[in-house]
C-alpha cells in the first residue's frame, strides 16, 4: 500500500513537472520573435505576430511622440515601415545604417502600405555616417552616378531592382531548359581553344617566382574562354540537348556602352537537326518564356526601370512578348538597308558584316520587335558554320537575333557535320592539327546539329531598356577598369 501511494505521488510530481516544462516552452515560444524578410512581412501573413526584421534604414522621421523608419533588406523594392515610441530614437539611427527591429506586425492605417511593424526593440547593428555616404536620402541617383561606387551601388533602389531581375531571369532560363529536356553542362573557364577565331583572348599563366617564365603551366597555351560552344559540341555527341550558362571573356580594347571584358553567355546545342528553324524556335521560346517569368515575378522592379529609367519601354517589351519574331535573310537585309533613305556610316554592300547601326535600322523596319537574320555570307562565319553550298551567293546556315535598343542579342548556326567540307575549311585556315579532335567528333557517330549563344547582359538591357551594359552586371570589367 505504501509503495502504491509512493508511485501515485511520484506520478503526480512528474505530471506537474511536465506541465511546468510545457508552460515554460510556451512562454519561451511566445516571447521568441519569428524572423521575417521584409517581403514576407509585407505579405501580411503574420499579422499580430511578434517578429524580427533585419535590414538597412532607407528613411528616418523622428517626431515628438513617435519614430518612423523605413527598412529594406533587399528582398523587395518596397520597404517596411517601422513605428516606434520616441524613447527608441538613437543618434546612430541614420540613413544607410543596419538595424535589427523586433515588434508586433500590425495592419497599417495608411492605404499606401498594407502593414507596419510596431517596434519595441531597435538595435543598430552597423552605423552609417550620412554625410560621408555617397547616396543621399532625398535624391534620385542616376545609373551613371552610382556606377562610380561599385562597392556600394547595390544599396541604391535601381541597382537592387536590377540584381533581383537578374537573379529571376537566371532562374527562368535554367527552368526553360530543364522543362524542355536540356542537360546543363559546366564548360571550362580555362581552355586551349579560340572558339570565335578573333584572337581577343586573355592568356592564363601562373605568377610568382617559383614558376619559370619559359615553361607553360598547362604545357600548351591556355586562355580564358570566349565561348563554351566547342565543349557543348562534344557533349552533343551523347545528349540530344545541352546548354551552359556562365562567364566568358574577350580582350577587346573597348570602353563603349556595348562591350565588357567579362560577361555571361547562355549557350545551347541541339542534336539531330538540319534546320535553322529548330534553332530559332528554341531561341524565341526561351526569350519569351524568360521575359514572361520576369514580368510576372519582378513586376515592381521592372516598372521602376520602365517608369524612371526608360519611360515608354514597357510597350516595346509587351510587343516582343506577344508578337512572333519575323525572319529575313541576310540578302533581304542588305536590300532593305540599300533602299533606306538613312545615311549609314558603314557600307551596306553584300558581304559586309552588319554593324550596330544596320541592326537597329532592321529592327525598326520590322516593327521594332526582335527579328532573325539568316544565311550570312560564308566568309563572315567561323569554320564550324555549315556551308549552304549555294551559288553565286555563297552563304552559311547561320542566324542572328536582333532586338530593339541593342542590336545583336544572339548568334548561332548549324554546325558543319560533313567531314570532307570541315577538313577543307580547317586546312585552309591552317587549323587541322589544332582541331583534329573536333574532326574526330565527325568520325564517330556524328549527327547533324546546331547551336547558339545569347548574351545575358544584352538580354537584360533589352527587357529593361538600359543603355549601358555596365549597368546590368554587378561588377563590370572592361578595358582599363577592374575595380574590386
Amino acid at each position: 500500500m505504501f509503495q502504491a501511494a509512493a508511485k501515485s505521488v511520484s506520478a503526480a510530481s512528474a505530471s506537474a513537472a511536465s506541465r511546468g516544462i510545457l508552460s515554460s516552452v510556451r512562454r519561451y515560444c511566445d516571447k521568441t520573435p519569428t524572423k521575417l524578410r521584409v517581403s514576407e512581412a509585407l505579405s501580411a501573413a503574420e499579422l499580430g505576430a511578434r517578429v524580427k526584421v533585419q535590414g538597412w534604414v532607407r528613411s528616418v522621421r523622428p517626431q515628438k511622440a513617435n519614430l518612423f523608419l523605413h527598412v529594406n533588406d533587399g528582398s523587395s523594392l518596397q520597404s517596411l515601415q517601422i513605428v516606434a515610441g520616441s524613447e527608441l530614437d538613437d543618434p546612430s539611427l541614420t540613413f544607410g545604417s543596419a538595424v535589427e527591429v523586433t515588434g508586433t506586425l500590425k495592419k497599417s492605417p495608411q492605404q499606401k502600405q498594407p502593414v507596419e511593424l510596431e517596434a519595441d526593440q531597435i538595435h543598430v547593428v552597423g552605423r552609417c555616417n550620412p554625410l560621408d555616404f555617397p547616396f543621399k536620402i532625398k535624391e534620385r541617383h542616376g545609373l551613371e552616378y552610382i556606377r562610380q561606387f561599385p562597392h556600394l551601388r547595390c544599396r541604391a533602389n535601381a541597382f537592387s531592382s536590377l540584381l533581383r531581375v537578374r537573379s529571376e531571369a537566371t532562374t527562368a532560363i535554367h527552368s526553360y531548359f530543364k522543362e524542355n529536356g536540356f542537360l546543363q553542362i559546366h564548360t571550362p573557364i580555362i581552355t586551349s581553344n579560340d572558339c570565335e577565331g578573333a584572337g581577343e583572348l586573355f592568356q592564363v599563366e601562373p605568377s610568382g617566382p617559383e614558376h619559370e617564365e619559359d615553361e607553360r603551366f598547362f604545357s600548351v597555351p591556355a586562355f580564358l574562354t570566349v565561348s563554351g560552344q566547342l565543349h557543348l559540341e562534344v557533349m552533343s555527341g551523347a545528349f540530344s540537348g545541352v546548354y551552359t550558362f556562365g562567364p566568358t571573356f574577350r580582350a577587346e580594347n573597348s570602353q563603349s556602352r556595348r562591350h565588357l571584358a567579362e560577361f555571361y553567355m547562355v549557350e545551347a546545342e541541339v542534336s539531330f537537326t538540319q534546320s535553322l528553324e529548330d534553332l530559332t524556335k528554341v531561341i524565341e521560346d526561351m526569350f519569351r518564356s524568360a521575359t514572361e517569368h520576369v514580368l510576372a515575378h519582378c513586376a515592381e522592379d521592372v516598372d521602376l526601370f520602365h517608369k524612371h529609367v526608360t519611360p515608354g519601354h514597357r510597350e516595346t517589351v509587351d510587343a516582343m512578348v506577344k508578337k512572333r519574331f519575323p525572319v529575313i535573310t541576310y540578302s533581304e537585309a542588305i536590300d532593305i538597308l540599300n533602299r533606306s533613305s538613312q545615311k549609314f556610316v558603314f557600307p551596306t554592300d553584300w558581304g559586309c558584316d552588319l554593324q550596330t547601326e544596320h541592326e537597329k535600322h532592321l529592327v525598326k523596319h520590322c516593327g521594332n520587335i526582335p527579328v532573325f537574320v539568316t544565311d550570312y555570307p560564308y566568309d563572315l562565319k567561323p569554320f564550324y558554320a555549315r556551308d549552304n553550298s549555294d551559288h553565286p551567293e555563297h552563304t552559311a546556315a547561320a542566324v542572328d537575333l536582333l532586338v530593339p535598343g541593342v542590336g545583336e542579342l544572339c548568334g548561332g548556326s548549324l554546325r558543319e557535320e560533313r567531314l570532307d567540307l570541315l577538313r577543307a575549311r580547317l586546312e585552309e585556315a591552317g587549323l587541322e592539327d589544332t582541331y583534329s579532335w573536333y574532326m574526330d567528333l565527325r568520325r564517330f557517330g556524328s549527327v547533324p546539329h546546331g547551336g547558339f549563344g545569347l548574351g545575358f547582359e544584352r538580354y537584360l538591357q533589352c527587357i529593361l531598356g538600359v543603355d549601358n551594359i555596365k549597368d546590368v552586371i554587378p561588377f563590370p570589367r572592361f578595358s582599363h577598369s577592374c575595380l574590386l
